[in-house]
């Protein structure tokens, strides 16, 4: 008579199991059968696991914690420190070329202000329109506003027709304008110029209706009369400017740039004069460097007064 299958397997089990309680003992087999096959014993597996995760869970929240309070603690740090430079005041300075230039090719200078003050500063490198020039024959060049000849000496040879002069100065203030109503204070706004651009940058200043941050001349000379001054605002005059000239300039001569102080001081302007020897007509980088410093102080002030 044949075995069904089916009850092989359950007899095969039931010898296995018969030999194992005869090795073991009937009562430690018992014990681990039920134990292992016991609702215990899978609670302790769940309760182990959920300690698991959340003791990996309190590691992570742990390690983010931390680093964010560091990260915290590193932040406060730089914007307690005293005027630190990611705190300064957003500054725009308005660079003007001389006649014959143009923006880009003075772009470069602003890579010379390596300064941490420097770094929310906006550059703006614009450049002059074409215009005939009467020094020049009336050849057309980059020309802000006309210059009757050169060199310039100090006799203030002021143009026939100041309204190209005038039109220039409304252009800069346009450009004024517009960073100050896009939130720059109007004393974080500098103008600096050389030559032509160094008058432009004077006759902008002066003749702008609020006090800006400063206004720095280099190789200038006073574009205008000395009746100009009735239009000058008591906060215009307010405004610093510095006034660097080559001694040996031979196209605004150093006399034509001397001649500047009288008239500030007359319009009661401040002014502070730098001579460079062996400088001709042209920007060196001692000249750089010292407005590099003056800009700072300037910027460290305006910072520290809002």
């Amino acid at each position: 008579m044949r075995t069904s299958s089916r009850l092989k397997k359950p007899i095969v089990l039931l010898t296995q199991s018969r030999r194992l309680r005869e090795v073991c003992g009937a009562h430690v087999f018992d014990s681990l059968y039920f134990f292992f096959f016991s609702p215990l014993f899978f609670f302790i597996i769940f309760c182990f696991f959920f300690l698991t995760i959340a003791l990996l869970s309190s590691v992570f929240v742990f390690v983010i914690f931390f680093q964010n309070k560091s990260d915290l603690s590193s932040t406060s740090g730089i914007s307690s420190s005293s005027r630190n430079p990611n705190s300064m005041a957003r500054t725009f300075i308005l660079w003007l070329h001389g006649l014959g230039d143009s923006g880009p090719a003075n772009e470069p200078i602003k890579t010379l202000f390596r300064s941490p003050e420097f770094r929310n500063t906006k550059w703006l490198f614009p450049s002059a329109p074409p215009n005939p020039v009467s020094c020049n024959y009336g050849a057309v060049m980059p020309s802000w506003f006309d210059i009757p000849e050169l060199p310039l000496t100090a006799v203030l040879v002021s143009p026939k027709d100041e309204s190209s002069l005038l039109k220039a100065v409304t252009n800069v203030h346009a450009i004024i304008d517009k960073e100050i109503a896009g939130g720059i204070n109007p004393e974080n706004v500098y103008i600096c110029g050389f030559s032509q651009g160094g008058a432009l940058t004077l006759a902008s200043v002066l003749l702008y209706p609020k006090a800006l941050g400063g206004g720095s001349v280099f190789s200038g000379w006073i574009p205008f009369n000395s009746s100009i001054i009735n239009q000058f605002t008591e906060d215009s005059k307010k405004t610093p400017i510095l006034w660097s000239h080559g001694i040996d300039d031979k196209t605004v001569l150093f006399e034509a740039g001397q001649a500047a102080l009288p008239f500030l001081q007359q319009a009661g302007v401040t002014c502070e004069f730098k001579a460079y020897p062996d400088l001709g007509h042209s920007i060196s980088n001692e000249e750089l460097q010292y407005l590099e410093s003056w800009l700072k102080h300037r910027m460290q002030s305006s910072s520290s007064s809002s």
